[in-house]
């Protein structure tokens, strides 16, 4: 083939779009360009969300097994690299060939799965080729497009003018000292050990350093401007943030990894969630999983008093320098139906989620995965 590429229509089905859409939002941080966002396997690992691994494992098998049967290169290839990426309002990339940098000269093969809908999901973000058929494409939920990484498929992406659009992007080696497996066990294996030592099952998110969390226009990391995501994507969705100490505390840091409310319009949700990440994980699950089931129900909640609102926007003015910036990159969704019962029950439904066994499937999976893998 003068340009070898294929596009699989359907490649993945809408619920596992879905659950890799909540992953991404529940858990990613700053990407490697302005307006883009991005979760790595290694990142849900360093994060104690080893759990949410699962989800990619067949998918990434699937494709791989796929480009060597398209490509004959059969048994020949490692993963070197797994992650959500998203782009949001504002972002772009010019014409370029995944090979015309040094560092990724090892790279033969990329896949992007599409998991979200262009004009439905968001505007702009089209895919082109330099050259050849298909000259652009528009990303489909469940689409998968995938093509050797060199000049012959030299490539852009316009510029997305609104929403969010969200891919899972795989690159394949024939290096095999680029396998991100051999990372990516050790992590997982010192994760899920400490995990035993300390007989827990619940993987309770850890955040990251909250740099990796700070948004603003063209990357500026100065904290005058921009958001922190996980409140961006909170707010959005019409949630605030409640901390019973306010900001007065000595490290700003560490006050994203105290236990918090969530509050929601003038109202209290009765549920103290153990940080920032566990509330935004919480309230994505919501979305994913209760939100369209039809059986939204209310509940009590409790008002907040005047003490109580002035701590919610003394964090909002510390956290969220630009609020609108927030609801125009993350697309506000308050108008989705939300009842306080309901979110008791999705709360109850994500422990069971992130609940793991010691000695399940999790680790046998995972491991015999990933080994079978490795060459």
């Amino acid at each position: 083939m003068e340009h070898p590429r294929l596009i699989l229509h359907n490649f993945l089905t809408e619920e596992e779009c879905k659950e890799l859409e909540f992953i991404h939002k529940s858990c990613s941080t700053v990407g490697y360009r302005p307006n883009v966002f991005s979760t790595t396997l290694s990142h849900l690992i360093a994060t104690n969300s080893a759990h949410l691994i699962i989800p990619f494992l067949p998918i990434r098998d699937r494709l791989k097994e796929k480009v060597e049967e398209v490509f004959g290169c059969e048994y020949e290839l490692v993963t070197e690299f797994t992650g959500l990426i998203s782009w949001c309002k504002g972002a772009s990339i010019g014409w370029h060939s995944d090979d015309n940098r040094s560092y990724l000269k090892q790279r033969d093969f990329t896949a992007v799965c599409y998991l979200n809908t262009y004009q439905k999901d968001f505007e702009g973000g089209l895919f082109h080729f330099q050259d050849g058929e298909p000259k652009t494409i528009a990303p489909l939920a469940g689409d998968a497009v995938m093509y050797t990484a060199d000049s012959r498929n030299t490539h852009s992406v316009d510029e997305v003018t609104d929403g969010e659009r969200l891919t899972l992007a795989l690159w394949f080696s024939r290096d095999s000292s680029h396998d991100e497996d051999a990372k990516l066990i050790p992590l997982l294996s010192e994760s899920l050990l400490h995990k035993s030592n300390n007989m827990l099952c619940s993987f309770l998110p850890l955040p990251a350093s909250d740099n990796m969390y700070w948004y603003s226009p063209n990357q500026d990391s100065h904290h005058d401007f921009g958001f922190d995501i996980r409140l961006g994507r909170l707010h959005a969705l019409g949630f605030d943030v409640y901390y019973s100490q306010g900001t007065r505390t000595s490290d700003l840091s560490e006050l994203q990894m105290e236990p918090m409310q969530l509050a929601r319009g003038d109202y209290f949700l009765d549920h103290k969630f153990v940080n920032i990440l566990h509330a935004l994980q919480v309230v994505q699950f919501y979305f994913w999983k209760v939100c369209n089931s039809g059986t939204i129900q209310s509940g009590e909640v409790v008002q907040i008093s005047q003490a109580q609102l002035e701590k919610i926007i003394e964090v909002k003015s510390v956290f969220m320098k630009d609020p609108k910036l927030a609801k125009t990159i993350f697309r506000s969704l308050e108008q989705h139906s939300f009842g306080s019962a309901t979110f008791s029950a999705a709360i109850t439904a994500w422990d069971d989620y992130s609940c793991w066994p010691l000695d399940s499937w999790l680790l046998r999976s995972s491991q015999d995965n990933w080994k079978s893998g490795t060459k």
